[in-house]
């Protein structure tokens, strides 16, 4: 058996353990690198992270009371403590985006002190268990939200859009949502000294405005003979 194999057996014979044994999710192990990407090969469900949505009636959701919610989150907190548990109305949910216009779904909470629709909070929750951040990219007609893994790198970035965006990848210029928001405008943020040019080891940040500078004909090879 070789030293890679031999890694392998020791790690999968631990995950057994705490499978079978201590009955226990593969999360919740004690694991370091080497150990992990044997583990990503498998692709164990119980190695994902959880949230928990706890759908109730429009009545018990409006009173944000159930018989049954105090006992499910005793069992998240005793089995799963750093998960999150989203109470929230599947019905509710439904005929709120169905509301013809915001002045209706405003009446609506009104009608309802206090409750309000938890989609945003539930689309939080699973990018951040996911560990998934966004970046847009905007021009005159369009602008786009991409998804990435957290502590991508500006290349990398660009390569979700396209792959010679990556190959030929020459700087990112960044301006943060925030700040974008707060000075109102692109051009206004460049007067604010919050435009910035960042190169190849940026690590892209949540809600980043990038515009990619690259070399469209990097990475291609001269096919003239």
């Amino acid at each position: 058996m070789t030293k890679k194999l031999k890694s392998e057996f020791e790690c999968i014979t631990k995950a057994r353990n705490l499978l079978i044994e201590q009955k226990k999710g593969i999360r919740f192990g004690d694991w370091n690198a080497t150990e992990i990407e044997f583990l990503n090969d498998y692709l164990f469900i119980t190695a994902k992270p959880n949230v928990y949505l706890v759908n109730m009636s429009e009545k018990d959701f409006f009173r944000k009371k159930n018989k049954w919610l105090s006992k499910i989150k005793t069992w998240v907190d005793e089995n799963d403590p750093e998960a999150v548990m989203i109470p929230f109305s599947a019905d509710f949910e439904s005929r709120f985006v169905e509301m013809a216009s915001d002045e209706e779904r405003e009446a609506c909470l009104k009608e309802n002190p206090g409750c309000s629709s938890m989609l945003d909070r539930i689309i939080k929750a699973g990018y951040k268990a996911l560990q998934l951040i966004y970046f847009f990219t905007a021009g005159n007609d369009e602008v786009k939200a991409w998804t990435i893994q957290q502590n991508t790198s500006a290349p990398q970035a660009a390569g979700r859009i396209h792959t010679d965006m990556e190959r030929g990848f020459i700087m990112a210029e960044v301006m943060a949502y925030e700040d974008f928001k707060f000075e109102g405008s692109e051009n206004n943020c460049k007067a604010a000294g919050k435009y910035r040019q960042k190169g190849r080891d940026y690590i892209v940040q949540d809600g980043d405005i990038i515009f990619f500078k690259f070399n469209s004909g990097a990475g291609l090879k001269d096919k003239k003979k």
